[in-house]
């Protein structure tokens, strides 16, 4: 089992920045790839970014691209999103889950273990 809690969130003005950490506990947290998502009232739970176990290896949403970038640091058992020029379209209640298996995945069924969500607000 693996134990992840997020934190970070708030109210922000758009062009505004904000850092999502996620404390794992439990397992060995460099056993797992980690994996941001982010779902908006009324919508399908989206994929925001991933990171290999070792941190060498990441991926973005497009639309993200550019603006986000996730990172961890495996010694505090912390995996980060750092959101810069926020958008009111990005505001949604942010996951963060942790994969086992080989390979970065975009899809959230992948996931094994999920927090229990931060909520950001982007305001206009």
């Amino acid at each position: 089992q693996v134990q992840l809690v997020e934190s970070g969130g708030g109210l922000v003005q758009a062009g505004g920045s904000l850092r999502l950490s996620c404390a794992a506990s439990g397992r060995t947290f460099s056993n797992y790839n980690m994996g941001w998502f982010r779902q908006a009232p009324g919508k399908e739970r989206e994929f925001v970014a991933a990171i290999t176990r070792s941190g060498e290896t990441t991926i973005h949403a497009d639309s993200v691209k550019g603006r986000f970038t996730i990172s961890r640091d495996n010694a505090k058992s912390t995996v980060y999103l750092q959101m810069n020029s926020l958008k009111p379209e990005d505001t949604a209640v942010y996951y963060c889950a942790a994969d086992r298996t080989l390979g970065l995945h975009t899809r959230g069924s992948n996931y094994d273990y999920w927090g229990q969500g931060t909520q950001v607000t982007v305001s206009s």
